[in-house]
């Protein structure tokens, strides 16, 4: 008989595996305690901007003409326990208020709210990135509170989205990894991954500590790429020479690879910041903390690279923003998508307000959470409408829109032709030709 998958959780991972998880083919249910969100999933819309999540949604949500119903959502924790053999849970697990450590309360209390129902032998797997240690301890809870007891196991599936590439990351992973305790979990997540896995994904099979590891040590990894090519910026910038060249060489090295090497005002959004604080924490609660200090200074490197921005546009525009406008292209902290989740872009944007800038935003997506955020700053409906009379632009989110503007229009409607690429993601060349002054983080001046 066909496996029965549900998911706890409806943001931003759970909505994305939930469809995905109906596209491979399975019957789903999918579960949310707010009840404003069902409804829109429902609709086959989606609380967050995902390219190509909704219509992933609208194939498969039952009830909207032309799907598969093979997704349905609901808000009651039996009719999951009822229907599921398989449950992930994919809820938040933000950052304590005031701490470093990750807060475990919303995974907690999905995995008890869930086991309490749970009558028949199934499998809960967890897909949050938890810090090391806490499956041990849920899989004794669950099997707690379980009334079918040892026949619920837990097993370990961390998750490796990419926003802006959720669906396929989903569908078409790099890897899969489980962290199990029996053959007959290995064998249920095979089953659920068997489409990826016929095309060649690679299914790395661990215990427990090691699953909840791989997350946090990716991110660290590329939190600490990020940083490198950032730190190379700012002594870049001193010594004359050109960070984006300097990139581009030793990404031909195959030991280093050009990925994730482009210098500018640094990481931001729900996960690098988070989970690099979280390690540090659990590393230290382990005994290990010393293992993990250079992470401090990969995240003081990352928010240096902030106030950098702001002191070169404070510069650029004669030593104060009193009286100067400032146009900020880019909200959200990485291009297609929405989330504005610890923005570099946006903390700029509100560093040159608090300083006297008046500051106008645009962004394709992210302008509803933007105000929601800052709404104390203005915002436009197009770049050109936010460039209009500037006195500075700082680009500040790489978005295709913006790789694609015209210089020369541009540059007749602002004020100063005068453009800061804080992502060093445009063509000094071009704008410069089009009688732009250009500056780049980490790079020459002309």
């Amino acid at each position: 008989m066909a496996l029965k998958i549900t998911v706890i959780g409806t943001g931003y991972l759970g909505a994305t595996h939930a469809a995905a998880m109906a596209e491979l083919g399975f019957e789903v249910l999918g579960l949310d305690v707010v009840p404003e969100k069902i409804a829109l999933l429902e609709s086959g819309r989606t609380p967050m901007y995902e390219p190509g999540l909704e219509e992933l949604l609208r194939r498969h949500v039952a009830g909207i003409e032309g799907s598969s119903g093979r997704l349905r959502f609901t808000t009651e924790w039996s009719e999951v326990a009822e229907f599921g053999d398989v449950h992930f849970v994919c809820v938040n697990t933000p950052q304590k208020q005031g701490e470093y450590a990750c807060d475990m309360s919303y995974v907690d209390s999905a995995m008890e709210s869930l086991a309490k129902h749970l009558d028949k032998p199934s499998l809960v797997v967890g897909k949050s990135t938890v810090p090391v240690g806490n499956a041990e301890r849920l899989a004794a809870r669950i099997a707690e509170l379980a009334p079918a007891g040892s026949e619920v196991e837990l097993a370990w599936n961390p998750e490796f989205l990419r926003e802006g590439f959720a669906v396929q990351d989903t569908l078409h992973p790099d890897r899969i990894v489980v962290g199990v305790r029996s053959e007959r979990a290995e064998k249920l997540l095979r089953e659920v991954y068997a489409t990826p896995v016929t095309e060649g994904t690679p299914f790395v099979v661990t215990d427990f500590p090691t699953a909840e590891l791989v997350k946090t040590a990716a991110n660290s990894f590329l939190a600490t790429k990020i940083s490198f090519i950032n730190a190379m910026a700012e002594v870049c910038e001193p010594a004359g020479g050109d960070v984006v060249k300097l990139a581009e060489a030793i990404g031909y090295d195959e030991r280093i690879g050009p990925k994730f090497l482009r210098a500018g005002i640094g990481f931001g959004g729900g996960c690098l910041p988070k989970d690099i604080r979280a390690f540090m924490a659990r590393a230290g609660e382990l005994g290990a903390d010393q293992a993990l200090t250079f992470l401090r200074e990969i995240d003081s490197i990352n928010m240096r690279r902030r106030g950098q921005m702001v002191d070169m546009a404070r510069d650029a525009v004669g030593g104060s923003f009193l009286g100067k406008r400032v146009a900020v292209l880019g909200a959200t902290f990485k291009p297609d998508s929405d989330d504005v989740r610890d923005s570099p872009a946006l903390n700029v944007a509100g560093q040159i307000h608090l300083q006297g800038g008046q500051v106008t935003v645009y962004d394709p997506k992210g302008m509803d959470n933007a105000r929601r955020l800052f709404p104390t700053l203005a915002y436009a409906d197009s770049a050109a409408a936010a460039v209009r009379d500037a006195h500075v632009v700082l680009h500040l989110t790489e978005w295709r829109e913006f790789r694609e503007l015209d210089p020369v229009a541009l540059g007749e409607a602002a004020a100063e032709p005068l453009l800061l690429d804080g992502r060093n993601a445009l063509d000094p060349a071009v704008w410069r030709a089009a009688g732009w002054t250009f500056r780049a983080m980490g790079r020459p001046t002309a």
